[in-house]
């Protein structure tokens, strides 16, 4: 059975990163399931540190990417979710590449959500395993008469 809670597709996530973090560092969402959602982004020049390695703020990136709009997709169009804690292991480096994260829920409660990010090489070795929080919150209602 899906999470989704809204109609979600690759083509309408895509469209989401243009002029965003996202766009600037390649991440493209590659593949949604019933209870998952993947992107690649490459590992070169725009994603490495100093040391010619994988920046783990990048991996960090990717990972709270996939978990905050996997999140909202899961909650009713009355509702939006906002990053509250993120936690990352970054367990193997990478140079030249690319990885593919991949997000699935732990938790999908009423107030909070939690995710697992699993970011893996191209061979499917794991290199960074990341854990987001999100807060579920209503949209504010305007007042009758004022737009």
């Amino acid at each position: 059975m899906s999470i989704w809670k809204r109609p979600i597709d690759l083509d309408l996530l895509n469209k989401t990163s243009h002029n965003t973090l996202i766009e600037h560092l390649n991440i493209v969402y590659s593949d949604v399931g019933e209870d998952f959602i993947s992107a690649t982004m490459p590992v070169c020049s725009f994603t490495h540190q100093p040391l010619g390695m994988l920046h783990g703020g990048a991996s960090v990136v990717l990972a709270e990417t996939l978990g905050s709009v996997a999140a909202n997709f899961c909650v009713d169009a009355d509702s939006y979710c906002v990053g509250l804690d993120i936690n990352a292991n970054h367990v193997r480096s990478m140079r030249s590449g690319q990885v593919i994260g991949t997000a699935t829920p732990i938790h999908l409660g009423v107030s909070t959500q939690v995710w697992q990010i699993n970011i893996t090489d191209e061979r499917g070795r794991l290199i960074c395993t990341s854990r987001l929080t999100t807060a579920v919150k209503k949209h504010k209602k305007s007042p009758v008469g004022v737009q």
